[in-house]
């Protein structure tokens, strides 16, 4: 039996509803259907939408979330069927925030629909953030000054992408890059272009469809108090890394001519 199967036999018990009804709004044979609750054969992606669709429920939650260990009435319900896990409270009423570490971060990709995943992350509370659903990620390499290597980005849940601003920076999620914080810009329809605030760094693009989760920069938690200071030899510095990154993209146009 998989994940799968489970969710889907206790989302039609929930409903209250046949396997032959399920199957008739399906508009798929009652045999075909009961393959699937069984876990004798997996249903393909257009399958996968039409139960999402039906059950109101996102397909990452059905296909890597036990939802019978979760209150799914509770869950914020988003655009396009999407949802995202409860935010979680303290004994005064305030938004938990969860950290995720180094240490976390490896799983993060697998685990952000994950309600056991999220629950074993550290907590913190920050009241003056105000309404939104907050999280904490580690900022890594020094592609965007002044925070450092270690600090922690605070995100604001991002619902829907045409909420993301030109100019503003995010902690993005993606299928392919991972976890990467950036200073976004919508030059495209169906894609993002990422920009470093570090100029040794080139821009790319990040597809729509990869991405998983948005976090708008809320603040940071950094433990340096070291003096960031554009002294001239930073200047120098600076400029023979844009020289060196134009060769660069030089040398690349040249090889693929």
């Amino acid at each position: 039996m998989s994940l799968f199967s489970d969710n889907i036999r206790a989302l039609r018990v929930k409903h209250k509803i046949s396997q032959e009804k399920l199957a008739e709004n399906l508009r798929i044979t009652r045999g075909r259907y009961v393959k699937y609750e069984d876990g004798t054969s997996e249903a393909p992606y257009d399958i996968l939408k039409q139960i999402a669709l039906y059950f109101h429920m996102s397909i990452d939650l059905i296909l890597s979330v036990d939802i019978r260990k979760i209150d799914v009435e509770n869950l914020i319900k988003l655009e396009g069927n999407r949802l995202i896990l409860p935010i979680q409270v303290d004994r005064f009423g305030e938004n938990y925030i969860e950290i995720v570490s180094q240490k976390a971060k490896a799983g993060y990709l697998n685990g952000y629909a994950d309600p056991e995943y999220i629950e074993s992350l550290q907590q913190v509370s920050l009241p003056f953030l105000g309404p939104g659903k907050h999280r904490g990620f580690p900022v890594e390499g020094d592609s965007m000054p002044p925070h450092e290597d270690g600090s922690i980005i605070i995100g604001r849940y991002v619902e829907r992408l045409g909420e993301v601003m030109d100019g503003k920076t995010y902690i993005l999620i993606t299928k392919n890059e991972g976890m990467v914080y950036k200073r976004l810009n919508k030059n495209k329809k169906n894609a993002l272009v990422l920009e470093s605030d570090n100029r040794f760094y080139p821009n790319y693009e990040v597809k729509a469809s990869d991405i998983l989760e948005i976090w708008e920069y809320e603040c940071n938690i950094g433990r340096s108090d070291k003096r960031h200071e554009q002294t001239e030899s930073q200047s120098m510095k600076d400029l023979l890394l844009e020289v060196k990154r134009e060769v660069m993209e030089i040398k690349n146009n040249t090889s693929n001519t």
